[in-house]
């Protein structure tokens, strides 16, 4: 009978996941008691690391949930710096940051790090960290934890509330350099922090080309990319491949884009909308998947013939601006 139902459903109707389960109240973790009690084990390395490279340990402790060791140190900051692979700082913010906490003079939100060859690494303090060395700060308070790998995990919870497509998709291409450089294994075993297949080629595509308007691509990137049952040195240089062959469709957008503004269309979502003309996945109804390869080359074939005498200012209007895109950054 179930099987008769699944069947029954249109194709590329979405499946609804099933609703999590809402907890019993106190039902997980430790009690404060048990967080504080001695049941930790001291990371007897990392702890003599800390105080090698000039820290100090004000205490161990277990986290409230998985029951996970934290070490709360006190860090030189000078040791203190951001991982190499996270979103670019944002200078407003740093400066908001500053004036807030040269108001209260007091810094109360630890940063989190992991110990890597005497350095701290930090996946979430970066804004923290560079508004404390503009207050001239000696040290900084972080929860330390043992395992490294929980670094890219971190980012990977970071790149889900990233500000915008550029942001998140030059955190990942950045996360992948450094698995890559220090990391076994096929790019498939890291989707989990990856979180999009798309978000690896745009990245690709946003270093090449800082102004690269990835907003008018996404809806077409997520319909042909895939995570890759490659190694990540081989998977990263097929990413490098791709993010060119969508530069070169960009270029060519480019050129309609140019053709349209000086027959006296003027708008911000030009580019939207020329991406979205010669997008012929939008008219596909089923979920299938298409190749990455083929598909950029039909969409350069597209704009490669595309006819701007053809199109007019209600043609746009109808376009309502292709959606709730970003507009076109050139």
């Amino acid at each position: 009978m179930a099987a008769k139902k699944a069947a029954s459903k249109p194709r590329g109707t979405a499946v609804r996941k099933p609703r999590r389960k809402k907890a019993e109240p106190r039902s997980r973790g430790l009690s404060a008691a048990e967080v504080a009690s001695e049941a930790a084990t001291p990371p007897t390395e990392l702890i003599q690391g800390i105080q090698q490279d000039g820290g100090e340990v004000l205490s161990v402790y277990r986290d409230p949930l998985g029951a996970h060791t934290v070490v709360f140190a006190a860090l030189p900051i000078e040791k203190v710096e951001p991982t190499p692979y996270q979103r670019d700082l944002s200078e407003p913010h740093v400066k908001r940051l500053v004036g807030a906490m040269e108001r209260l003079d007091r810094f109360l939100d630890p940063v989190i790090a992991v110990r890597k060859d005497g350095r701290y690494w930090t996946p979430n303090g970066n804004h923290r960290l560079h508004a404390s060395k503009m207050l001239g700060a000696k040290a900084m308070v972080a929860l330390v934890l043992p395992e490294e790998d929980v670094a890219y995990q971190i980012l990977a919870l970071n790149t889900e509330k990233a500000h915008n497509l550029k942001e998140r998709s030059l955190e990942v291409i950045r996360m992948h350099r450094g698995l890559t450089g220090s990391r076994a294994g096929k790019e498939t075993d890291f989707s989990h922090l990856f979180e999009e297949p798309a978000f690896i080629t745009l990245g690709a595509a946003y270093e090449k080309r800082p102004r690269f308007s990835a907003g008018a691509y996404h809806p077409f990137v997520k319909r042909v990319e895939s995570f890759l049952d490659l190694p990540l040195a081989e998977a990263l240089r097929v990413r490098e491949e791709r993010a060119d062959a969508l530069l070169a469709l960009d270029d060519e957008v480019i050129r309609v884009v140019t053709a349209l503004k000086e027959r006296g269309l003027q708008n911000p979502y030009l580019k939207n909308f020329v991406v979205a003309r010669i997008n012929f996945l939008r008219f596909k109804k089923d979920d299938s998947p298409s190749e990455f390869g083929p598909s950029v080359a039909k969409m350069l074939a597209s704009a490669r013939k595309f006819n701007v005498d053809k199109v007019n200012k209600d043609d746009l209007s109808r376009m309502g601006g292709a959606g709730a895109a970003e507009p076109d950054e050139e």
